[in-house]
């Protein structure tokens, strides 16, 4: 008797365990019937994102919310744009917000945070320049020894510094490669691509785009391109995974050449009219991708074009360490004489992804 006692309060315990697990995680049920247990991290737009033990981060349409409750007070903003903490709960299809005693129509709750995304927001209101920058740097080398001795060397850097209300961007990218065959030295390739972005936004969607770029290319003959530049943007479609965005405006381009002699020296100065795209991807939890194209329309000589194609990857390996891909392309519609329109400068390896 006392032996099937003890097991009856074993099973008991375990119950009482178990039923006071399902009461402390949150909970949310939809309109097709259908309950999501876990713990809500935000409520961000039209979509209420939940983590759960056996299906991972789900993410639901709020408006098929019917009922939610939290087991622990949650930052809810207020359509005053005031932020609460509060236990939620709904009643008679309004969410009630216990601590603070009010209640709001489901439409009335502007953004939910639990304290990791809370702190992330905050983190994002006022920061020093010298925070939040995230990126990568990959430095490359190849080389051959014996018939042939060829030397390749690549740098590339990217970084982006991404707050609430605005997002400045870096890049660089060179390449210098060189053979010697048969007692011939030869520079075979020599390239350097750099520049800086500022975009500030207006609303939610709309922002204003600033660049400038520099460029040098031996092989092309281009000692300096100089271009400065800002227009508007709009952002075509933002997610958990990636984001669109158009862009367009006006650039001032400074041109100097150096062709072969007894060609002279010379520079051109052109106004231009620019539009273009940004992407980015996230291909899954490792992998992700960022694109940008530029057409630049010549104004002062009018039929004459320039395009810029940029596109990299990057592959986590170790917190810190990525294998990181760049491509970047540049095409000239008027060249120096004897020259090829396109240059294509890709690098390649191992680097270090950085985050502040």
């Amino acid at each position: 008797m006392p032996a099937r006692t003890n097991w009856r309060l074993r099973v008991l315990l375990v119950v009482s365990l178990l039923a006071a697990h399902e009461v402390q995680a949150d909970q949310v049920t939809l309109k097709n019937g259908d309950r999501v247990t876990g713990a809500i991290v935000k409520k961000d737009g039209k979509t209420l994102t939940l983590k759960t033990e056996s299906m991972g981060t789900v993410t639901v349409p709020w408006e098929q919310v019917v009922t939610i409750q939290s087991d622990a007070p949650l930052n809810v903003v207020l359509p005053d744009g005031k932020t609460v903490q509060a236990t939620l709960q709904t009643s008679e299809g309004r969410v009630e917000l216990k601590e603070t005693r009010q209640t709001l129509a489901p439409a009335e709750v502007v953004t939910i945070r639990n304290a990791d995304e809370q702190k992330a927001h905050e983190r994002l209101l006022n920061p020093g320049w010298g925070q939040l920058w995230a990126g990568n740097a990959t430095i490359g080398f190849a080389g051959t020894q014996g018939n042939a001795q060829t030397r390749t060397f690549t740098v590339a850097f990217n970084a982006a510094r991404t707050t609430n209300t605005d997002k400045a961007s870096l890049y660089f990218n060179a390449v210098k490669a060189s053979a010697l065959i048969n007692g011939v030295d030869a520079n075979t390739a020599q390239a350097v691509r750099g520049g800086w972005g500022y975009n500030h936004k207006i609303s939610s969607r709309l922002f204003v785009n600033t660049f400038n770029d520099y460029e040098y290319d031996r092989f092309q003959n281009l000692d300096l391109r100089f271009v400065l530049g800002g227009g508007l943007g709009y952002s075509v479609w933002k997610g958990e995974r990636g984001q669109l965005d158009l862009l367009g405006g006006a650039a001032y381009n400074h041109e100097k050449f150096s062709p072969l002699s007894p060609a002279p020296e010379f520079t051109r100065n052109s106004a231009e009219a620019y539009w273009g795209e940004d992407a980015s991807y996230k291909l899954s939890e490792v992998t992700s991708l960022v694109q940008s194209f530029r057409m630049f329309n010549n104004l002062s000589d009018t039929g004459q074009y320039r395009m810029n194609f940029d596109l990299g990857a990057n592959t986590r390996l170790l917190k810190w360490l990525s294998w990181n891909l760049g491509f970047s392309d540049r095409y000239l519609s008027n060249p120096v004489p004897g020259r090829k329109n396109n240059d294509i400068l890709y690098t390649t390896g191992v680097g270090i992804t950085f985050a502040r």
